[in-house]
């Protein structure tokens, strides 16, 4: 009962008020992402490449193979997961850190603007 005695108190509050802790929930998601994207980027080190010396992903040959196997899909998919695994690692995990935390920011933010500018309808 206490749940719904909080919920129907912050859903009739100023919407001010409630603007006002939306914004500060948004500058501390900010605070954390970036921080957190600041400490893995001073921190990581860049990702070496093979210890052959080359990718053999790179090889014309490689490539030509996989088209032969798969299509032009196949090779296509290989490019898109070489490039999405290399997101996670080293320093652009830092970079892809803080573009997920400036959408979610944004996000927030748009979710904030919106509940403000409309009030749920109470009973009257």
């Amino acid at each position: 009962m206490t749940g719904l005695h909080e919920r129907h108190r912050i859903m009739n509050e100023n919407p001010k008020n409630r603007q006002k802790r939306l914004h500060l929930i948004v500058a501390a998601i900010m605070l954390v992402g970036l921080g957190s994207a600041a400490l893995i980027y001073l921190t990581a080190a860049d990702v070496s490449g093979s210890p052959l010396g080359f990718e053999p992903e790179d090889s014309k040959r490689y490539l030509h193979d996989l088209e032969l196997y798969g299509g032009k899909m196949n090779v296509l998919v290989s490019e898109f997961m070489n490039w999405f695994g290399g997101l996670w690692q080293g320093r652009r995990l830092a970079f892809t850190t803080a573009c997920i935390t400036l959408g979610i920011s944004a996000g927030v933010l748009l979710l904030a603007d919106d509940a403000v500018a409309d009030p749920p309808a109470g009973p009257h």
